[in-house]
């Protein structure tokens, strides 16, 4: 397939952003000011000015533009071949990794993980049995991830649930919690390795590249050089999946923790057990007690609570 390219100015990609506002995507790549999906043509305008049209109607949708005042005399429009998939070319660069756990869990802390993995260590790290950590048992975790860990740096963060439980009530959701933690992780990696710069810093996708900034507006520090949101990128860069594993390894010691703490085996998930365990956590220890192990927004807690007061579950006659 081929490529059409023309290079705006900031009038024309006003004019192109109006002319196509009824097929805008709310899916952008990295870099991107607007995205137009159309069946017959994708067009991306990018924040350079470049603007690539691709598909079927490529080259008549991007001929309608190129006469246009705005379009670059000095640069020649451009016919390009198509340039492979930005997942391959991701997958052998010097990059970091960072995936989440625990946002579904009404027990236990969200914690976010970041890793670096070097080229040159994408081979050995690959052959500990890296992948997605949720295609993994807890002793597969407990086995896998400290060799991880003693092979490429890393950093971890860790919301407990009474902070959790802070943020929340502010009014702060989910998704930027998240946002926030992946930032710091990624800051104090960096900061790790540094002198050494990722090639590409790889977040397992939670919400959209421009979402995922305006939620750290304000902050002092943001890492937003070659940062690229992928839906499944554990699959695009195994630092995502090793970053995925030790995430998953340091919140499985948080919940024996916790566990310790609260006198209970604390069940993963959201489901009825954890109804039942944070009834019993209820009327042993007190309401309160949920306040330091649980996410209290969650439906479980009003669940737990009925069960914890007429000694069954809703539901049950």
């Amino acid at each position: 397939m081929s490529n059409y390219v023309i290079h705006a100015d900031r009038q024309l990609l006003d004019a192109l952003r109006a002319h196509y506002q009824d097929a805008l995507s709310d899916r952008l790549p990295a870099g991107a000011l607007f995205a137009v999906k159309r069946p017959d043509v994708v067009i991306t305008a990018y924040r350079s000015g470049k603007v690539l049209f691709q598909g079927k109607a490529a080259e008549q949708e991007a001929a309608k533009w190129m006469g246009k005042r705005g379009a670059d005399p000095g640069k020649r429009q451009e016919r390009e071949t198509a340039s492979p998939p930005l997942e391959h070319r991701l997958e052998k660069l010097s990059a970091i990794g960072s995936d989440e756990v625990g946002t579904g869990d009404y027990f236990g802390p969200i914690v976010v993980a970041a890793a670096y993995v070097d080229r040159s260590h994408i081979a050995k790290i690959a052959a500990l049995g890296v992948k997605d950590s949720k295609q993994l048992t807890d002793e597969g975790i407990n086995k896998i991830a400290p060799a991880i860990m003693k092979t490429a740096p890393y950093a971890v963060t860790v919301l407990d649930n009474a902070e959790y439980n802070r943020w929340q009530r502010s009014g702060m959701p989910q998704t930027k919690m998240k946002a926030l933690l992946h930032n710091r992780t990624l800051t104090k990696l960096l900061d790790e390795i540094a002198p050494i710069e990722p090639e590409a810093i790889i977040i397992d996708q939670f919400l959209e590249r421009d979402s995922y900034f305006r939620y750290l507006a304000g902050e002092a520090r943001i890492v937003s050089e070659r940062v690229h949101c992928l839906p499944k990128a554990e699959s695009v860069h195994v630092a995502v999946a090793a970053a995925s594993i030790i995430a998953r390894y340091v919140f499985l010691e948080e919940m024996e923790r916790l566990s310790r703490t609260v006198g209970l085996l604390l069940p993963k998930g959201a489901g009825a057990i954890v109804d039942e365990a944070a009834a019993r956590i209820i009327r042993e220890r007190g309401e309160e007690m949920l306040e330091t192990c649980a996410k209290l927004h969650f439906a479980n807690t009003k669940k737990a609570l009925d069960i914890a007061k007429h000694g069954r579950n809703i539901g049950e006659k």
